[in-house]
């Protein structure tokens, strides 16, 4: 089981669709099914109507999914949104772990010294474990994370490894606005959909070990990592719709061709040898004789459910 994750907070760009082709081929040519979840847990970064062109610019293109919007499944609902129960009772079962924080972001990063080297992070060094700094003020909801690295597989990187208590600190479940966190929904949310292979861009490796953590507190099986490289521009930057990259619905208002769009990136990627005009299943055979298929297929065929 795999699955696509965006978050609506604006267009998808070529970056985006160089991701979903790999995690959809993947879970595809293993017999799985590939689920789409929407991550609009953040309102004040949700923008109208980006969910909507997300489905519309996948359909365009040619993807299909077992479960998510438009196709229900037994996970129901996709849109994170709707799902806040569900985080409250993973919240529940970590209560334990868990404390309140009152710290400004100010406040915490003067505490920590500096980010880390590698993420850039401002790892927080537990001010508030033993009780809070600004009583009345506030707080969010914090997790206890002790030293000790965490070690994993991954399907694209191989062996990786991380010391969470160095990287992040105690992390954030839930903020002041009451609004539980990517790490947290992010987890509960894979759990419940029974994903077992999580392809997603390098960007977020640095969110792997904690969300491991997350996993093993709630008493669930971690599934397989895999972090693949970014689509990058001609001066190195990653796409972003920060830098205003270029976005996929721009393309189809256009009246740009899908197919010649997916197979740009197929030879992008070393599927095709020259461009082609192909839709997403056109690439499975290209896809089994690759090299990504032979690092990136599951331990196990997936299970077609």
């Amino acid at each position: 089981m795999g699955r696509f994750a965006p978050s609506p907070t604006g267009a998808l760009h070529l970056g985006h669709l160089q991701t979903l082709l790999l995690g959809w081929l993947q879970i595809r040519g293993a017999g799985g099914r590939f689920v789409l979840r929407i991550e609009d847990i953040d309102p004040s970064r949700t923008r109208p109507g980006a969910t909507e062109a997300i489905i519309e610019d996948m359909r365009w293109l040619g993807f299909d999914w077992d479960e998510g919007p438009g196709v229900g499944g037994p996970a129901s609902p996709y849109l994170q949104s709707q799902r806040l129960a569900l985080y409250e009772e993973a919240l529940a079962r970590l209560r334990a772990r868990t404390y309140r924080c009152t710290c400004t972001r100010k406040e915490a990063r003067a505490a920590s010294g500096g980010p880390e080297p590698v993420s850039g992070e401002w790892p927080y060094p537990g001010i508030c474990r033993e009780g809070e700094s600004h009583p009345d003020g506030l707080a969010s909801l914090r997790i206890r994370v002790d030293e000790g690295v965490v070690s994993w597989e991954d399907g694209w990187l191989g062996s990786q490894s991380q010391e969470p208590s160095r990287v992040c600190g105690d992390f954030i479940l839930r903020s002041k606005a009451g609004d539980p966190t990517y790490q947290l929904a992010v987890v509960v949310d894979d759990i419940a959909m029974g994903v077992t292979e999580v392809l997603r861009g390098e960007d977020l490796l640095h969110s792997t070990a904690r969300q491991i953590l997350l996993y093993q507190w709630l008493g669930a099986e971690v599934p397989r990592f895999s972090h693949v490289p970014l689509r990058r521009d001609e001066t190195g930057q990653r796409l972003a719709k920060s830098r205003g990259s270029r976005g996929l619905s721009e393309l189809r208002e256009e009246g740009a061709d899908p197919r010649v769009v997916l197979g740009g990136i197929a030879v992008d990627l070393g599927l095709l040898d020259a461009p082609e005009r192909v839709l997403p299943g056109e690439l499975l055979g290209p896809w089994a004789d690759s090299e990504y298929a032979a690092r990136l297929a599951p331990a196990e065929s997936a299970d077609p459910g």
